[in-house]
């Protein structure tokens, strides 16, 4: 696994889907990594960074306000060890990029499939015979690469290879199939996508400012 960061043009076509995905504004570089100001309730702006860098490093010493993240493809301990006082660093996150391998959609008896392509944003939802979402995933997909997120289980749902079947589904759905297919798991999510084929490109760690 690299420590060292990534190729930027992988992060930032990630970055890309992502925000398909989840509807915010598309990144735009910034301080040497990429900007995306999400402008929700939570977050006003996230910076994600390739690598270690000047930018970073000044971004880390002016940044005040608690709504902006920065994130780093990186070990937790590299981004802490450039942070002044009152940041703290949150890791346990991979960034990870496909083999290439097709999944093999695996039948999941007893529970319903629901696939909607919306331009370039795909959703699956998996429902149990009660009615309850017991699975859900989705994924934006640009010319430049296929960036698969949020991908859940319900807890009693698990082991069932329904995770399997979502991400069998939504890779269903593309358009360009040569694409690099790229996301950020938990540190659970990678043991499952390793065993996929899938490798780790590098720790993914997160620094919010502590809140008074």
């Amino acid at each position: 696994m690299n420590t060292k960061g990534v190729d930027p043009d992988s992060v930032y076509a990630w970055l890309c889907g992502r925000s398909l995905a989840r509807g915010v504004p598309q990144p735009v570089a910034d301080q040497g990594g990429f900007r995306v100001d999400t402008g929700t309730e939570a977050e006003i702006s996230r910076w994600v960074f390739p690598t270690i860098g000047p930018g970073l490093v000044a971004l880390a010493r002016g940044l005040q306000n608690p709504l902006y993240l920065l994130k780093l493809c990186g070990e937790v301990d590299e981004l802490r060890s450039i942070l002044p006082g009152g940041w703290q660093v949150e890791g346990g996150n991979f960034f990870m990029q496909s083999s290439g391998a097709g999944f093999e959609a695996a039948a999941v008896e007893g529970y319903a499939i629901d696939v909607v392509r919306n331009n370039a944003v795909i959703a699956v939802r998996i429902v149990a015979k009660d009615g309850t979402l017991a699975a859900s995933g989705y994924a934006g997909e640009t010319p430049d690469a296929f960036a698969y997120d949020r991908i859940v289980t319900s807890p009693a749902h698990r082991r069932q290879g329904l995770g399997r079947a979502v991400m069998a589904a939504l890779q269903g759905t593309r358009h360009y199939p040569g694409t690099p297919e790229l996301l950020v798991a938990t540190e659970a999510g990678r043991a499952l996508y390793e065993r996929l084929g899938w490798r780790t490109l590098s720790a993914y760690s997160t620094a919010t400012i502590v809140r008074p």
